[in-house]
């Protein structure tokens, strides 16, 4: 027994010596590194519980259930600077508004930054192993396989689009023309686009839709709401225990898996033709379908399952958030709806095309507004895989270099960053789409992220939505507000509204 007890002090000695010598040499090496770059440590918020942070996870999630954590982001960086650090629960973030270190972070020190364990743990039970949640080799192989499905030949191509700006347009009607249209949207996007992906639309726009559509509708949003839940909750994930957040992320998988089941299918029974047939097959096959595509270059079930989770919630979110907001806009600014139909009409023809819809300057410019007052993804982060230095975000006045340490995180939000008023002017809270008119930003707009990562489906995303915001135009003379409040925040892997858009459509004349 003493022998043992001897054996056991001397290990725990020996342990505790290595770890304390490489916790001096670490140190030590950061110490030069600091000097040999000139850095020099930045802001840091007042926090009441500097080690674990539990005031500002609290504020954080308190200010979230309010429909108010973007503005309390703007409230912190407007007290500390373009740049700050928090500590919670053991781990520095660094938070920025600064073009000039998001860039570094994105592009050019790209390799110094991934997704992190962190946000793969968190997100995982709903995306998986997708292309927002890996790095490295495994993300530029997802992103490659990705990539080929937006060319500009299915980008541009409207005939799945129409059909289901068709229906939201009857739809519409059949309400006698009083709607929350960001219900509406979420339905008719994720109808077109499962039909883009799945080559079979969900059918949520159908009077009839079937109970499996709405059920998927459904556990989508939930198991949403729960993966941004468990990133706000970071280190203490481990206390997020909701089986209905499992059941909704089984519900999504097992929805999916049902295609992705007929995808493979379809390659197995492709690999029987003779080659020449596949060819045949292949100019003669009318309807692209992205997952068949995927399934090309990969017969893992659940790759392709993760992959296309990943795709149809980012493509749903970005364009059924965008219109939302543009025609929430819309109702409150009827000038703005004036111009943008004048615009639209002086170029509308049928069936509506892809250089019509580019030669809708004012169309654009709204857009891009609405895109600068509402970015999508609202707030973002990277981990530091390594020991690295920032060109800007220390000192004082956050222009001096900063040393990020391995495993620290920068988050950086551009809904703060695209209404700084240096940028956009001294009405940079306001809706003002002429300002784009002679407006040429760099990254101090950054709607679908930028560098390697930069978003894959924007073009996508921005012609879907320019698509329908044209043909409601056309469809309706007017609208009419039927909510007298501000807009409330709805931040769940995007941002969207809380309050959605009740309003009442006027159908044009005949």
């Amino acid at each position: 027994m003493a022998v043992s007890l001897l054996l056991a002090a001397c290990g725990l000695f020996v342990f505790t010596i290595y770890y304390t010598v490489q916790w001096l040499a670490r140190c030590r090496r950061r110490y030069h590194m600091k000097r040999q770059n000139g850095c020099l440590p930045p802001k840091k918020l007042a926090q009441r519980d500097p080690f674990l942070g539990t005031d500002v996870v609290m504020q954080n999630l308190g200010a979230a259930k309010k429909y108010g954590f973007l503005n309390l982001l703007r409230s912190r960086h407007a007290a500390n600077g373009l740049t700050f650090t928090t500590n919670t629960y053991f781990r520095t973030t660094i938070n920025t508004c600064d073009p000039t270190l998001i860039q570094n972070v994105l592009s050019f020190q790209f390799q110094d930054f991934g997704m992190g364990p962190l946000r793969r743990k968190s997100a995982s039970p709903l995306l998986g192993r997708g292309i927002f949640t890996t790095d490295d080799e495994i993300w530029a192989h997802q992103r490659a396989l990705i990539r080929p499905s937006f060319v500009r030949a299915q980008v541009t191509d409207f005939s799945i689009f129409g059909h289901h700006v068709d229906q939201l347009i009857a739809l519409i009607g059949r309400r006698n023309y009083e709607v929350d249209l960001q219900q509406l949207f979420f339905r008719m996007v994720l109808d077109s686009n499962s039909e883009y992906m799945f080559g079979e639309s969900v059918g949520l726009m159908s009077e009839n839709a079937s109970e499996a559509a709405t059920t998927f509708h459904h556990a989508l949003d939930y198991a949403q709401q729960g993966t941004i839940l468990r990133l706000r909750l970071g280190n203490l994930m481990f206390a997020h225990r909701d089986k209905k957040f499992r059941d909704s992320c089984s519900t999504v998988h097992a929805y999916a898996d049902k295609f992705v089941a007929q995808a493979l299918e379809y390659r197995r029974s492709q690999a029987k033709l003779p080659l020449e047939k596949r060819e045949k097959n292949e100019g003669a096959r009318e309807k692209y379908v992205f997952l068949n595509e995927l399934a090309k270059d990969t017969d893992d079930p659940i790759l392709l399952r993760d992959q296309i989770v990943n795709m149809l919630l980012a493509a749903r979110d970005t364009t059924a958030g965008l219109l939302a907001f543009v025609f929430f806009m819309l109702a409150r600014k009827p000038e703005v709806w004036a111009k943008l139909r004048a615009d639209v009409l002086e170029h509308y023809c049928e069936p509506l095309t892809y250089e019509a819809i580019m030669d809708m300057t004012y169309l654009r410019y709204v857009v891009q507004e609405t895109l600068r007052l509402f970015p999508p993804i609202a707030t973002n982060s990277r981990m530091a895989n390594k020991d690295t230095v920032l060109p800007v975000g220390g000192g004082p006045d956050g222009k001096s270099p900063l040393f990020v340490a391995k495993h620290h995180v920068v988050t950086y939000s551009t809904f703060v960053m695209h209404r700084r008023k240096e940028f956009f002017g001294e009405d940079a809270d306001e809706f003002r789409p002429e300002r784009w008119e002679g407006l040429r930003p760099g990254w101090e707009f950054l709607p679908f992220n930028g560098g390697p990562r930069i978003c894959p489906g924007q073009k996508f995303a921005l012609t879907e939505s320019s698509y329908t915001i044209a043909r409601l135009l056309h469809a309706f003379s007017g609208i009419e507000n039927l909510d007298p409040t501000d807009w409330r925040e709805q931040l769940t892997l995007s941002l969207t509204l809380n309050n959605g858009v009740q309003c009442r459509l006027i159908p044009a004349a005949n």
